[in-house]
């Protein structure tokens, strides 16, 4: 039975599908940022996989069909682009000079500690990428000689503090404008901290879209120069 399951990409689909369906459902019914979907599906496949002793690399190789779909799924944040385009052309400025600095002030960051910590090369370039969203942060980590097991955790792990931890602290910091507030979600937490930024209103759901796109190509041209 193991075996016929860990070569099965059905099962595999089925399962991510069947996990995530129900994080969400428990989510809206429990209303706590806590029980984050992907924080909840993450943790119920590696306990199915540790039962039915199905290899992690098995797994994997059966998502790629899914996980293929993760970079044209992105042209889905087109959409709340154009409908803020008006409030867009008029913010672009600011928009470019925080997404920038932001971007600028995670990398310094990452490797000041990394440095702090004494990691060697290999972790510091896969956790430089950690405010990006995967589909643009592997690749560079990768590219670099990263590990792209850490520069995945260190990614969805920042996306999903930020978007728990995110409009607390717009609320505490007094950041009422909702430009700034989309600008951060997007720079520092990606695609999962847009998802809360489109909750908190639709400007904010697209100021964050732009900013993790622009956040994304700054980080892939910066990230040689840090390295």
């Amino acid at each position: 039975m193991t075996e016929f399951l860990s070569g099965s990409s059905l099962f595999a689909i089925a399962l991510t599908l069947l996990v995530w369906r129900l994080a969400s459902a428990l989510q809206k019914k429990v209303k706590s940022p806590i029980l984050h979907p992907i924080l909840i599906s993450t943790a119920a496949i590696i306990a199915v996989l540790l039962v039915l002793k199905i290899p992690n690399a098995a797994y994997q190789a059966n998502m790629k069909p899914l996980s293929f779909l993760m970079t044209p799924a992105t042209v889905c944040l087109a959409i709340p682009l154009y409908e803020q385009m008006q409030v867009l052309r008029r913010k672009l400025p600011a928009i470019l000079v925080g997404v920038a600095c932001g971007t600028v002030v995670s990398l310094l960051c990452v490797t000041g500690l990394c440095l702090l910590f004494k990691l060697d090369p290999s972790m510091t370039v896969s956790l430089l990428p950690k405010s990006v969203t995967t589909a643009i942060g592997v690749p560079i980590s990768e590219s670099l000689g990263g590990m792209s097991s850490i520069a995945v955790t260190a990614i969805i792990s920042t996306g999903i503090l930020g978007n728990i931890t995110g409009s607390f602290l717009c609320r505490i910091l007094k950041i009422e404008d909702p430009v700034a507030q989309g600008a951060a979600m997007g720079t520092a937490a990606h695609v999962i901290g847009t998802t809360r930024a489109n909750e908190m209103g639709s400007v904010q759901g697209a100021v964050s879209s732009l900013s993790l796109v622009i956040a994304g190509i700054l980080t892939a041209f910066l990230i040689p120069l840090f390295f």
